[in-house]
């Protein structure tokens, strides 16, 4: 039986070993969750959220085994893993507060002798597929609105983090959620890739790579389902001349380093106006320099090792490509002595003389490493922003809300920060644009993305 092994980036060793879902288990997971569909849509709504808030709290209550499993299995430093915990618990909290309103009925004007509304239905049984670099936050933007919507889940995670689905189907389960109404299967590519074209998905959430998302449309080609793309990002921030420039440098850095870079949402490139780039780049290099690169065990990390040593060389060689073509590199990866290569531990790296000329302004690169350019105007900013096959946040530092905001309007992303980046609003709508992703997850928004309109037209006057 083929066998899916979780590698702890700390150290290399086997943390979890499952066995991969056989077709015949898949099967009787489609079964379990058709059979429970019908019960479960006919189920108040208002018993829908109080089984989904009783589900919160015992997820909540759990928050130190959760952490101490999401720091071995993917590396995130033990000091910031139960944050993911406190972000689950409030993104699935604000859901549950919108629910009703959400999916309430949409009731038309009063019109004599006739009845109009338009409803809200569950679309049946969604497939959600999460990453392992925020594997509780990207799975509940998901899961927890198709379940109050009535729908039935299967959560497909990844071989980096199995045990993040099995804790989030326990909470539910331990809820009081009926049987077949939430499950998971641990699946192989191939396998995830098959259940897609099942017959029995009604609905689709990826959230990775660009080709994983465009192996998913494939799969469901021609089956005429929903599928919500969240897919990667290159995401840039713009320092202008009237920004505050401590702030701007602790949150642009942060940005781009917190999860050792392995965000979506995290800052790859930063362009700042020519009167302050100087001062920023001196800044941005002494605040990275105060990173304590070490194993994510350890009380003391502040950054982690990456998931994986092919990931960190990914980044090592973007970084060493980019000084070959006259890049200047101002960290010296000796100051970080874990750093090696072969190995998940990757020194931090700012960048300076870059170009879109170089991959590392221009690729995902999913790691901590950030390239500075000096910009002359708005204008130029907003092009180098928009120079890219991604769109899912930007974000600018400025003092001038007015000028922010027609910046802003032009700007192709599905998401721009003010004076603020990398954090999901779960009342605003999560969406990418270009190759960042389709659809949207979280606000009320978001619930349209997981039922389907149903207009009901009665002439109750004969």
């Amino acid at each position: 039986m083929s066998k899916l092994q979780c590698i702890s980036p700390i150290d290399g060793s086997v943390y979890v070993e499952r066995h991969l879902a056989s077709n015949p288990e898949v099967l009787v997971a489609l079964a379990k969750a058709e059979l429970a569909q019908q019960a479960w849509k006919q189920t108040p709504l208002r018993e829908r959220i109080a089984l989904g808030r009783r589900a919160i709290e015992i997820f909540a209550a759990r928050e130190a085994q959760l952490a101490e499993e999401l720091c071995w299995m993917m590396g995130r430093p033990i000091r910031y893993a139960a944050g993911e915990i406190r972000g689950f618990v409030e993104r699935a909290s604000y859901m549950a507060d919108i629910a009703e309103g959400s999916l309430a009925d949409i009731r038309l004007p009063d019109k004599a002798g006739f009845t109009r509304l338009i409803r809200r239905e569950p679309l049946g049984l969604a497939l959600i597929i999460a990453p392992w670099n925020y594997p509780y936050l990207t799975a509940v933007n998901a899961v927890m609105p198709a379940l109050l919507a009535g729908n039935v889940v299967l959560l497909k995670h990844s071989a980096q983090t199995p045990l993040c689905a099995e804790r989030m189907v326990e909470a539910f389960v331990e809820a009081g959620l009926p049987e077949g109404v939430f499950q998971y299967l641990h699946l192989s590519h191939g396998e995830t890739e098959a259940l897609i074209r099942s017959p029995s998905i009604d609905h689709v959430a990826f959230t990775g790579s660009v080709p994983g998302g465009a192996m998913v449309e494939r799969a469901a080609a021609g089956r005429f389902i929903s599928v919500g793309l969240e897919l990667g990002g290159k995401d840039p921030a713009y320092v202008r001349a009237d920004a505050d420039l401590q702030h701007a440098v602790e949150t642009a850095i942060d940005g781009a380093f917190f999860n050792s870079g392995q965000s979506c949402c995290g800052i790859e490139r930063i362009y700042v106006h020519a009167s302050l780039f100087d001062e920023f780049v001196e800044r941005a290099v002494a605040l990275v320099r105060q990173y304590k690169l070490g194993r994510s065990d350890d009380p003391q990390t502040t950054l982690g090792p990456l998931v994986r040593s092919d990931a960190a060389d990914f980044v090592r060689a973007q970084v060493a490509e980019a000084v070959a073509q006259g890049a200047k590199a101002h960290i010296d990866p000796a100051e970080f002595p874990l750093d090696a290569p072969g190995t998940p531990y990757l020194a931090p790296q700012v960048l300076t003389n870059v170009s879109h000329e170089m991959r590392v302004m221009t690729e995902e690169s999913f790691g901590p490493v950030v390239g500075i350019q000096k910009v002359a105007s708005d204008e130029e900013a907003l092009a180098l922003m928009n120079d890219s096959e991604f769109g899912l946040t930007a974000a600018i530092f400025s003092r001038d809300v007015d000028a922010a905001m027609a910046l802003a309007d032009r700007v192709e992303a599905g998401t721009v920060f003010l004076n603020r980046c990398d954090y999901l609003d779960p009342g605003l709508a999560w969406t990418g644009v270009k190759h960042s992703g389709r659809g949207c997850t979280l606000s009320r928004v978001g619930y349209e993305q997981l039922t389907r309109p149903k207009s009901f037209h009665f002439k109750t006057q004969l």
